[in-house]
């Protein structure tokens, strides 16, 4: 589950830039919050991630305890070109992981999560 201070422009993010589905999205008037869920594919069959809207709440301190989500892609080079072309963060670009051949990459979501991608049987050299 990740916690956004504005819902819409994440999904946006996650369905526009990352090519995922909204596959539901419910409003608690209780809890003054609203969820909405994301994925590939439907929920049987694959993960999904969770976005947390707390009504009012337009930001968070992510902490150091979080580290990222991963998502392994066809084509690393591809991917990462496609999301800068539609206005995505490149925090690193895709190469080699470090003390290892394996291609990956990282960009941002509109709330500051680190979103690793991972070259599917992409090596280097």
């Amino acid at each position: 589950m990740l916690r956004t201070g504005n819902l819409q422009r994440s999904i946006d993010f996650y369905t526009q830039v990352l090519g995922m589905k909204l596959l539901r999205q419910k409003d608690y008037p209780d809890g003054e919050f609203t969820l909405a869920f994301l994925g590939y594919g439907e929920e049987s069959d694959n993960t999904v991630i969770e976005l947390t809207y707390n009504w009012g709440v337009d930001s968070y301190d992510l902490g150091n305890g979080y580290g990222h989500i991963a998502i392994e892609v066809e084509d690393i080079y591809g991917a990462t070109d496609r999301i800068r072309d539609m206005g995505g963060k490149i925090l690193r670009e895709a190469g080699p992981m470090n003390a290892g051949t394996t291609l990956i990459a990282f960009v941002e979501d509109p709330d500051g999560y680190p979103i690793e991608l991972i070259g599917a049987g992409q090596r280097a050299g």
